[in-house]
């Protein structure tokens, strides 16, 4: 009997977080820049995907800047197509940065090697992905404390809550954006940003 309870209560516990998770409304907040000073997030810098190499936010000034916790083993993991997708039509106004991370689900499990030749193989990825990062908790990486925190950000607190969501910089590092992993990347959303 214990153990049909116990079966029960697992069943329900994951239809419950599942129908949780599929009634949840899209999110897109869009922002007017702050200002229309350089914002100290282009200072930033982190290493690049399986490579000892900087990738540096400042080499991107004049752009728009989409920032995307990434993984190689969840539901939205698909979104991949969409991001290069969006790269290649608007690489001329816009740059996208993939930032693999582990935090939610271990669906990032993956040394950098392997997150590398998933996304060259299974999604053809040309746009640049970063070394694996936590996106929060004690050891969230400087540029997700910014994007999350109003203190820093001068725009709003968030919570990164699971993979692939998106936080849009204008080309001064100003944050004008952020879409949950449910807001595809070719959304309009997104794509009026870009217009």
């Amino acid at each position: 009997m214990k153990i049909i309870s116990i079966i029960a209560l697992i069943i329900f516990g994951v239809f419950g977080l599942w129908k949780f998770l599929l009634a949840r409304k899209p999110v897109a907040t869009v922002n007017t820049p702050i200002s229309n000073s350089v914002s100290p997030i282009l200072e930033q810098c982190i290493s690049k995907l399986n490579s000892k190499e900087q990738l540096c936010l400042s080499d991107f000034k004049g752009k728009k800047i989409l920032l995307v916790n990434v993984a190689s083993e969840c539901g939205f993991t698909k979104q991949y197509t969409d991001l290069e997708k969006l790269y290649t039509t608007y690489g001329d106004k816009l740059v996208i940065i993939g930032f693999p991370c582990n935090q939610f689900g271990g669906q990032e499990p993956g040394t950098e090697g392997e997150i590398a030749k998933f996304c060259s193989s299974k999604f053809a990825v040309t746009f640049p992905l970063t070394t694996k990062i936590d996106v929060k908790g004690s050891k969230q990486h400087p540029i997700y404390k910014w994007l999350t925190s109003k203190q820093l950000n001068g725009v709003d607190d968030y919570n990164v809550n699971w993979n692939f969501n998106k936080f849009m910089l204008d080309e001064n590092g100003q944050l004008i954006g952020y879409f949950s992993s449910r807001i595809n990347p070719m959304d309009s959303e997104i794509t009026n940003l870009l217009k």
